[in-house]
């Protein structure tokens, strides 16, 4: 089976399991979605979400953000970890929206990482889930998985990415991401993978060594 056929298998197989393959992180507007990836850096989506819910009812534009004093952003967002970065790259990108970009998010992965604090991670999910572009989102789930599959090699996002280009089906690659996810928190976990309920059985025919606890 060449990495090709493997990742085709894994598409279909996370599709019939996940058919609704939706972004965890809550958001209204485009911009919102931007904020809510920058401050899961290191925090839970879950965590983010709730966050959001007071950060996005107390800012409600663009235009409020980048006018926000910083500390009362970093009050609000202090839950999610590194909240004085965060704080500073919400304002900053915002402002920079309204100043270069005319208030309308970039559609492609090399303006979207000009913005203050954004990566390509972040990038390719506002790509795919924005704009409905063919995207890679190499998260943390993404690249386990992938590696004990025997998609990927090495840990590096941006390596991780390039080598899922070559072997994904574009139309999938979006979906796909966020079927990893669901399934790296339901299955294929860091610490505790559950193999012997592994539905996908690509570790196995892959020769990757399943655990049994």
């Amino acid at each position: 089976m060449t990495k090709k056929q493997r990742a085709l298998a894994a598409v279909e197989t996370l599709k019939a399991r996940y058919p609704d393959a939706i972004c965890s992180l809550q958001y209204e507007r485009p911009y919102e979605l931007l904020i809510s990836t920058r401050l899961s850096a290191q925090c839970t989506d879950a965590r983010v979400n709730i966050v959001t819910k007071d950060l996005f009812a107390k800012y409600r534009s663009l235009e409020d953000f980048a006018n926000a004093e910083l500390a009362e952003v970093e009050e609000i967002v202090r839950p999610c970890g590194f909240y004085k970065v965060k704080s500073k790259d919400i304002i900053d990108m915002c402002r920079m929206l309204l100043d270069v970009y005319g208030g309308v998010l970039p559609d492609t992965v090399e303006e979207l990482t000009r913005l203050p604090g954004i990566g390509r991670k972040t990038a390719n999910l506002i790509v795919g889930d924005i704009y409905g572009k063919p995207a890679v989102v190499t998260d943390t789930h993404c690249i386990r998985i992938c590696g004990r599959i025997g998609l990927t090699e090495g840990k590096d996002p941006k390596k991780v990415e390039m080598q899922l280009w070559e072997i994904l089906p574009p139309e999938e690659s979006s979906d796909f991401c966020h079927r990893l996810v669901l399934f790296g928190r339901d299955v294929c976990k860091a610490r505790s993978p559950e193999c012997e309920a592994c539905p996908m059985q690509v570790c196995k025919k892959v020769g990757v060594p399943v655990k049994k606890k």
